[in-house]
């Protein structure tokens, strides 16, 4: 089968670069697989970050791709489409997580050639933070579409409150294994400059409004000393009022604060430092941090939106608050300390779960569906 994929490809960074690299060397291990890459994935003004590429010191992974598509630039959409339709694909696969992308993909999607079946992967069909035009949008672009795959129920069933028709299958977010092994605690404690023996809580990836970093920070307060908490990622935005959270809090030398993006030969360091990640999100569809997560067999406490619930709290590898507040975040890390079977059980959830989502049953699942499209 010959299958393009238009997305973000290196030398862009971050999760979705890393999703569809992966992807890309797993498709491509039984298929003709070309990646077409963005010229330009966002105008500078879009995006609140400190830079979208990677940089001399980072570590992912070339993909070779054509980077042919400038979002911002229609003219640039019909070039697109014609390198595509030229190569010939079977499947077209296009990634969607914000409706900024619905006119420029969609374009591409309608008329990358009348034989070529085009699968959407959808991070999100209503995006975290919301526009009044997310809903018009977003229905264009699905309107292009021969069926759409969703990482969890819950952006499934966003799907079809706005296309109900299109055919619909959910895979769930492999586990990362790029990042490579788990280091011994100590040595990760001693890079990161922790002090050892205490119980270690993550908060790992970009740091923007809906993750709730501040509802962890009032729940921080609420904890003993025994507790201290890493905070490793970039901020999308100010971080003034996390600042003052943490400069009024009852012990600011145990929050460990690396303010950056982190590169993929350093994430193993944070994830092997810590006994619990925490994702105490006001919103959210999945999280690709649990496919990193779980690939350094660190447990997780989630809050109860979007579908973290479904990808965490039922697959055995974590707890869910019973509220986004902080006294039930800091009531579930509690109970995971203080239980040593239910760390036991969790454990156990994890190695079931990195058995059961791999890159190779993704990428399998996915060609399954795109055959079985009329």
């Amino acid at each position: 089968m010959k299958i393009a994929i238009l997305s973000c490809f290196y030398p862009f960074r971050g999760g979705i670069a890393q999703f569809n690299a992966n992807l890309f060397e797993e498709l491509g291990k039984e298929h003709d697989v070309r990646a077409f890459n963005f010229s330009r994935q966002y105008p500078d003004l879009l995006f609140p970050g400190k830079t979208q590429y990677v940089t001399p010191q980072d570590t992912a992974v070339p993909v070779e791709a054509e980077a042919l598509l400038d979002t911002a630039d229609p003219f640039s959409w019909g070039r697109t489409a014609r390198a595509i339709r030229r190569w010939g694909p079977d499947v077209l696969i296009v990634r969607y997580w914000m409706s900024w992308f619905a006119l420029s993909l969609g374009h591409v999607a309608a008329h990358c050639g009348r034989n070529c079946k085009v699968i959407g992967i959808l991070d999100n069909v209503i995006p975290h933070e919301r526009h009044w035009f997310d809903k018009p949008l977003t229905r264009l672009f699905l309107g292009t579409l021969d069926g759409a795959v969703t990482l969890c129920e819950e952006v499934g069933r966003d799907l079809k409150s706005l296309r109900a028709d299109v055919p619909h299958v959910v895979l769930p977010h492999p586990i990362y294994t790029h990042f490579g092994p788990k280091l011994p605690r100590t040595g990760a404690e001693r890079l990161l400059g922790l002090p050892a023996g205490r119980r270690t809580l993550l908060f790992f990836g970009l740091i923007r409004e809906y993750k709730g970093l501040d509802i962890l920070l009032q729940a921080f307060d609420l904890l003993d000393d025994r507790y201290q908490l890493v905070i490793a990622g970039e901020p999308y935005g100010s971080f003034d009022k996390y600042q003052r959270l943490i400069d009024a809090s009852r012990d600011p030398g145990s929050i460990h604060l690396f303010p950056d993006y982190i590169r993929d030969d350093e994430v193993k360091n944070y994830f092997s430092a810590a006994d619990l990640t925490v994702l105490p999100y006001r919103s959210a569809t999945q999280s690709g941090i649990s496919a990193v997560s779980n690939h350094f067999e660190v447990p997780m406490v989630v809050t109860d939106v979007g579908g973290l619930k479904e990808t965490v709290g039922e697959r055995g590898t974590g707890l869910v608050c019973d509220a986004c507040t902080p006294t039930s975040v800091a009531a579930a890390i509690t109970r995971y300390f203080d239980d040593p079977a239910l760390q036991e059980r969790l454990h156990a959830g994890i190695l079931a779960e990195k058995q059961r989502l791999s890159w190779s049953r993704f990428a399998r699942d996915l060609t399954d569906f795109a055959e079985s499209l009329q």
